[in-house]
């Protein structure tokens, strides 16, 4: 299998995270790319239209996408239960995987905000809306920490890479000592083997 990678792609990291959590990650062979919403890569827009990461092409040729798409597949060919097959155990992990989606939604939007748009058009309401997203997404799980489980299954392992990216881009977010009973989870389940080689991927 070929992924399309960016490094510092958090959904990239979630794929990651699922194949290592499969322990299939040894499956995957990584194709750099650089998939910006202005400069657009060819390379990827041969397999994935659309042009972003992650994009995997299967053994037999299949482009698949998005890292929701990428992660049930992969799940699939790891015979994994990281999606619950039914009931309210499948609702809350698809929930709290579309949450954190949002998160890093959020957060990449207004990373482009700062880097990319011309000053001139910079929207700050925009920009604090975006970000308040994350801090109503925060909270929210602060108030439902008791109900964040140690035993992986996609919304968890999503959010654990949504919590990497805010490290990553916004440390002034002090989310840790804002939010200490989400803290206190992530402080155990972020040292999981499979966070810890999805972190160590190298560009």
């Amino acid at each position: 299998m070929k992924l399309f990678f960016s490094p510092t792609s958090p959904y990239v990291r979630k794929c990651l995270a699922v194949a290592h959590e499969l322990n299939i990650g040894d499956q995957l062979q990584f194709l750099p790319a650089s998939a910006g919403p202005v400069k657009r890569d060819q390379s990827i827009i041969v397999s994935n239209p659309l042009g972003k990461v992650p994009t995997l092409v299967t053994d037999d040729g299949m482009a698949l996408y998005d890292s929701r798409v990428i992660c049930e597949y992969l799940n699939s060919v790891g015979k994994g239960d990281l999606f619950p097959a039914e009931g309210p155990a499948r609702w809350a992990s698809l929930a709290l995987q579309a949450l954190a989606d949002g998160m890093l939604d959020a957060a990449i939007l207004v990373r482009y905000e700062l880097m990319l748009r011309p000053e001139a058009l910079s929207w700050e309401d925009w920009r604090v809306g975006q970000l308040d997203k994350i801090e109503t997404s925060m909270r929210h799980l602060e108030q439902n920490a008791h109900t964040l489980s140690q035993k992986p299954n996609i919304g968890l392992l999503t959010l654990g890479c949504a919590l990497w990216y805010l490290d990553l881009r916004y440390p002034e977010l002090t989310w840790r000592s804002r939010f200490p009973a989400v803290a206190a989870w992530a402080e155990i389940f972020m040292k999981r083997e499979s966070m810890s080689k999805a972190w160590a991927m190298e560009g």
